[in-house]
Formats: structure tokens, C-alpha cells, sequence
């Protein structure tokens, strides 16, 4: 199975909503202890774990399917799990999803361009911002303090869940993990 994390490369993006899918392919790799494979050629960070691979595509967002399906290729994966961030979902939810459409996620369209549809999405739920015109700033902007609250445990249970995924079914994955919204801190 190839897992694939969207973000941006680069110091400047490290830490914010758009980068959610490095940071759970970052938590993964390290409770993996994963081995580095990465070929110039695949235009990404690309590690392996027992037969599954693990990608940080480092093309921008909106090139990540060009490392996808160079990865893909070249290591004959037909199962194709992203993670990735999702406005349409409220900030700490947690979906899983087989094809459909890419929401306006442009790292989601250039998958969607190089393999087709039919992959596991794994949608992790930033929120949105107040206003449309909003909406770049908000996905390259770094997480409210309130948000960076429940940040790690976001990711854990995200790795939770995908490294769940790696011996079940999306059903089964998604009756254990799906999530509507972040756990309500207690006052």
C-alpha cells in the first residue's frame, strides 16, 4: 500500500493547516522506523515499511499527484491511501472516504489527474475560515492556539487510524476512527 501525506516542502509551510498529511506521515515514520528510499525521480521524501510505502510528495500542492504516480509505478502499488486537510469538515474530524471528488483540494486534483479517483482518502477536518476570500491564507496559515491544543493527539489518532488501516478494511478502519469534531476540552 502506498501512503501518501499531502503538503507543501519547505520551513515556511512546516507548521501549518495545509501540511496536516506530512505530520501524520512524519508521526507514522517514526513509530515505522521506516527506511528511506527516496529516488531524485520521485519528486518526494519516500520511505518504506515492510511492504508499504510512505510519501511526502515535495512538488507544492498542486503537482503532488506527479510524485504519486512516479512512486506508484515504480513500486506496482494499486492501493493508494492520502491524507489530507479538508475545510469542509470542522476542526479534529476525522473521515475516511473510497473516490469521489476533490472539494476544491488542489493536491486532490492532481491526484485525482495522474491516478484516477478510486483511492482511500483519509480527510482530516481544519475548519474554514469566516470568509471565502479567506481561504488561502487560512490553509497556509499555522494553526489557532486553540486548535494547536489538541495538534499532536490530532495527529496520533490519525496515525492511530491509517496504521489500523494497514491490516483492515476502510469500514472497519472508519467504525473505530471516524471522528465529527475534536473532543470538547473540559472546563
Amino acid at each position: 500500500m502506498l501512503i501518501v501525506g499531502l503538503g507543501n516542502p519547505g520551513s515556511d509551510y512546516e507548521t501549518t493547516r495545509h501540511n496536516i498529511g506530512f505530520m501524520v506521515i512524519d508521526e507514522l515514520n517514526r513509530r515505522l522506523h521506516s527506511t528511506d528510499v527516496s529516488k531524485t525521480a520521485f519528486l518526494g521524501n519516500c520511505y518504506k515499511s515492510k511492504n508499504h510505502f510512505l510519501l511526502k510528495p515535495l512538488t507544492f500542492m498542486n503537482l503532488s499527484g506527479d510524485s504519486v504516480i512516479k512512486v506508484k509505478n515504480f513500486y506496482k502499488q494499486e492501493d493508494v491511501v492520502v491524507i489530507h486537510d479538508d475545510l469542509d469538515l470542522p476542526y479534529g474530524s476525522l473521515r475516511f472516504k473510497l473516490g469521489g471528488g476533490h472539494g476544491g483540494h488542489n493536491g486532490l486534483k492532481s491526484i485525482d489527474a495522474n491516478i484516477g479517483k478510486e483511492y482511500i482518502r483519509v480527510r482530516m477536518g481544519i475548519g474554514k475560515p469566516e470568509h471565502k476570500g479567506e481561504i488561502t491564507s487560512y490553509v497556509l496559515g499555522d494553526f489557532s492556539s486553540e486548535q494547536k491544543e489538541y495538534l499532536d493527539a490530532f495527529v496520533e489518532e490519525s496515525a492511530d487510524a491509517v496504521a489500523f488501516l494497514l491490516e483492515h478494511t476502510m469500514q472497519e478502519t472508519s467504525a473505530k476512527f471516524a471522528r465529527k469534531a475534536a473532543p470538547k476540552k473540559e472546563s
